[in-house]
């Protein structure tokens, strides 16, 4: 489908220099930086799942340099404990009580560098914080920085040492997306450069945290017509009836179907949203939310299948006119 709407020539003067420094250093991956830039504008989480040294790590450093924000990065590992990423209590002698120590979670941006290394336990330690915006440790909640951000990155699940994602943890992020490998020219200058690919040094800061706190505010108020979500609910219906999936999409996943729309809108200069943004981010918004019906014993749907199937449903769901 195609935008009724020219894009680039009604979008925020801010949004655009914002998207440019992003794919100054994530070159040649236009679609991932789209994706990554309406989560955040739409206060969602990013879920990465790439081969090592494609760039995720540069995407996450990236969008922190340009939003101003403070960026920590938490290497999960099979022995990392919830802890090592909540913060912990610890008792101060001097006045006889315990104090909180906020652990790397209190960030602008949170880049889970291969979340799924890590026990359940410990994965289970961002739901909170991902969905309320909180910490609770020993009894008392502490509110996170705003704006905040978790951009986590996975490893293909055949890969040594890893543990699956639980679908409570999946539905926590807003889209997923893929960097996959650089267009030829674009691997043939990072060669050229003598090594040098740490592109997202040079990222200039475009926005403030306030700024883009503001922008998330006015994505709250991002017209989507009744229609648009009578056609978002019946794509939703779609993956709940359909033989081919065992699990469909939950209404948490409708809700960031319609906030991720109305992000894109914003992206794009709009203040109202059309169906093609529901259409176009159906795909990355619900196939990781979504269960293939039973297979072989021991056999693991691929990523693949779970979208060909999402936009299989999609598109047999009329689109409104």
């Amino acid at each position: 489908m195609t935008s009724a709407l020219p894009v680039a020539r009604e979008a925020s003067p801010l949004l655009l220099k914002l998207r440019a420094a992003v794919e100054h250093a994530l070159e040649g991956k236009p679609e991932a930086v789209e994706l990554a830039l309406i989560a955040l504008l739409a206060r969602g989480h990013v879920l990465i799942e790439d081969v090592p040294g494609v760039g995720k790590t540069t995407l996450a450093r990236a969008l922190a340099k340009a939003v101003g924000g403070e960026l920590r990065r938490v290497q999960f590992t099979s022995d990392l404990l919830p802890s090592d990423v909540l913060g912990v209590s610890v008792f101060d002698q001097r006045n006889g009580h315990f104090s909180f120590k906020p652990g790397p979670i209190f960030a602008n941006v949170l880049l889970a560098d291969e979340i799924n290394r890590a026990s359940p336990r410990t994965q289970s330690a961002l739901l909170e914080a991902m969905n309320e915006g909180q910490v609770s440790v020993d009894g008392s909640t502490n509110l996170l920085p705003e704006p905040f951000f978790v951009l986590a990155t996975q490893n293909p699940q055949d890969f040594a040492g890893t543990f699956p994602l639980p679908e409570s943890q999946l539905d926590r992020f807003m889209v997923r997306i893929r960097i996959g490998y650089p267009p030829p020219q674009v691997e043939m200058r990072l060669l050229l450069q003598g090594g040098d690919g740490d592109r997202a040094r040079n990222v200039p800061q475009v926005l403030d945290p306030a700024q883009l706190v503001a922008m998330q505010r006015e994505v709250d108020r991002v017209e989507l017509d009744p229609s648009l979500a009578t056609y978002l609910h019946a794509v939703l219906m779609a993956t709940r009836t359909s033989p081919t999936l065992s699990l469909g999409a939950s209404p948490r996943a409708g809700m960031n179907l319609a906030r991720a729309a109305r992000g894109r809108a914003v992206l794009q200069g709009r203040n109202y949203c059309i169906a093609d943004d529901v259409h176009d981010l159906a795909v990355p918004v619900l196939a990781h939310r979504v269960r293939l019906s039973a297979h072989a014993e021991g056999y693991m749907p691929s990523r693949d299948e779970c979208e060909a199937a999402v936009r299989d449903l999609v598109a047999r769901v009329p689109v409104p006119l």
